[in-house]
């Protein structure tokens, strides 16, 4: 069997567009169009659906994609061993959260462009582990970063490279903002007494609450925290997008669970304040357990490590994983 023409099935199964996998591999779309017939041929069973909106994996297809993947795997590491004195080469994308994808892959992925300068580093955003898991499998990205506590989905390795600080902020001028030494206490998370916890709980009570959408871990960990807090509950309005969340609070609307990042710059100019610091939510590094790294897949996911572990290029991610 040409593995050509297997590129072209995993490419058409990624992109879902005979025009997509076309403009991808370079071909003419009647010559995707004839692969794909004649790989149908050849197995005999129908691999796509080909529906108005695009070509669509049968159940068959699905499960025979991830057999595709360990042919053209096993072709590449051939090729890499046979020039394995070569540079490091190829491209490599990255799933990963709207908060990692906004804040900080950007100046990370600038900074392992210089030093890797033939391989191209793209980003791709992910939302939950499943979706990782799906985007691994289809082979639509190489490796995925999560903000996630636990990951427990099958065929994923998982490996924690970092924390990332989370902050209930709040407008300056909102009733709950701390001004002064509190205010400066809380920005060094220093931990709340009890006395203060209680306090901070008893004045959260029917407050009103920005969160991102349901499927982010720690805002969901956060949601039930909230409804579970005796009182008056609480008013809770859920976005998809942090930049919505961050803008609801600025104008003074309510509070929300944030990582410190993504609101750093409103900290600094003291236009929102930390009412309550939290225990960084791990970042998740996930692969596919059955897929082979490529090398430069390999080479960006230890350069990754390596940043998390020592210093992101905006110099506030810490974490402890060593390459």
């Amino acid at each position: 069997m040409d593995t050509r023409v297997l590129r072209t099935f995993t490419a058409l199964a990624r992109t879902g567009s005979f025009t997509a996998a076309a403009a991808e591999l370079h071909l003419a779309q009647s010559t995707v169009t004839v692969q794909i017939r004649a790989l149908e041929k050849d197995l005999r069973v129908r691999l796509f659906d080909r529906l108005p909106t695009g070509a669509v994996l049968t159940e068959t297809g699905a499960r025979l994609l991830e057999r595709a993947h360990h042919v053209l795997d096993a072709e590449d590491r051939l090729r890499y061993e046979a020039h394995s004195a070569a540079p490091v080469a190829g491209s490599v994308t990255i799933g990963a959260s709207e908060s990692l994808c906004a804040y900080r892959l950007p100046l990370a992925v600038a900074a392992l462009s210089r030093g890797l300068p033939t391989v191209g580093i793209h980003m791709r955003a992910v939302v939950t582990p499943a979706e990782a898991a799906e985007q691994l499998r289809a082979g639509r990205i190489d490796f995925a970063l999560l903000l996630e506590s636990d990951i427990d989905v099958p065929h994923l390795e998982a490996e924690v490279i970092g924390h990332e600080p989370l902050a209930l902020v709040a407008a300056s001028g909102h009733p709950l903002a701390p001004a002064g030494a509190a205010q400066e206490r809380l920005t060094s998370r220093e931990r709340l007494t009890s006395q203060e916890q209680l306090a901070s709980q008893e004045q959260l009570s029917g407050q009103d609450f920005f969160l991102l959408e349901e499927g982010c871990s720690y805002s969901d960990a956060f949601a039930r925290h909230l409804l579970a807090m005796p009182g008056k509950p609480p008013r809770m309005t859920r976005f998809g997008s942090i930049e919505a969340v961050r803008a609801c609070v600025e104008a003074g609307l309510g509070l929300a669970l944030l990582p410190v990042v993504s609101v750093a710059a409103d900290l600094a100019s003291g236009r929102l304040r930390t009412v309550e610091s939290f225990p960084g939510v791990p970042v998740q590094m996930l692969r596919h357990r059955s897929r082979w790294p490529t090398p430069a897949t390999q080479t960006v996911m230890a350069r990754l490590r390596r940043l998390a572990a020592d210093d992101w290029p905006d110099g506030r991610f810490r974490g402890g994983a060593q390459d």
